[in-house]
């Protein structure tokens, strides 16, 4: 048999081996990190199982299409050279997708755990200041009466300037038989 040939056949046999052998270790050691991340002892089976057929997708089509080398290969150095070179790339590539998978969970089992946090995650430092309310200008009534404390006039615009009766247990102003909704007492033209 050729060289090439032997070459080929060992980097079939070392590059399928090795994405069994990860697949594997993924699998079992990935099923508790996924059990954390989704809380759910099935769904995280399922997704496991998911990514295993992923996981070998991807790296099996890796190594078939890497697997061409277009220059003669004579030498016995020269076969290993390229072998080193595919097989290396094999295991970046394992890396790279083992990485990927580990970052992308990770990131989803931070954003359910923000979710289900009842706290902020950092205490708070100080208040900040409230700003002052907007003054509502208050309607004025169409005569010059000082207020009353508790917002009713003393004095209507037909009343002058008579004292106002005192105000009532409740906090309104006492109406009797001749007391006006003011507060004083009514005057006008006696009959």
């Amino acid at each position: 048999m050729d060289v090439k040939v032997w070459m080929y056949l060992v980097y079939l046999v070392v590059s399928i081996g090795l994405t069994v052998w990860v697949a594997r270790a993924l699998a079992r050691n990935g099923l508790v990190f996924l059990a954390d991340v989704f809380a759910d002892e099935r769904l995280a089976g399922a997704v496991n199982n998911l990514l295993v057929v992923g996981f070998y997708l991807l790296n099996l089509g890796y190594v078939t299409v890497a697997m061409k080398h277009s220059d003669p290969v004579s030498t016995t150095s020269q076969a290993m050279e390229e072998l080193s070179l595919k097989i290396g790339l094999v295991l970046l590539v394992l890396g790279a997708l083992h990485f990927f998978n580990v970052f992308a969970l990770g990131r989803y089992r931070r954003g359910r755990l923000r979710q289900l946090a009842t706290h902020p995650p950092i205490a708070p430092v100080g208040r900040l200041p409230q700003a002052p309310a907007p003054r509502v200008p208050q309607p004025t009534a169409p005569f010059s009466a000082a207020p009353y404390p508790g917002g009713v006039p003393i004095a209507g615009p037909h009343q002058g300037s008579a004292p106002a009766a005192a105000p009532h247990a409740a906090g309104g102003p006492q109406l009797g038989s001749g007391s006006a909704p003011g507060g004083g007492e009514q005057e006008g033209p006696t009959r």
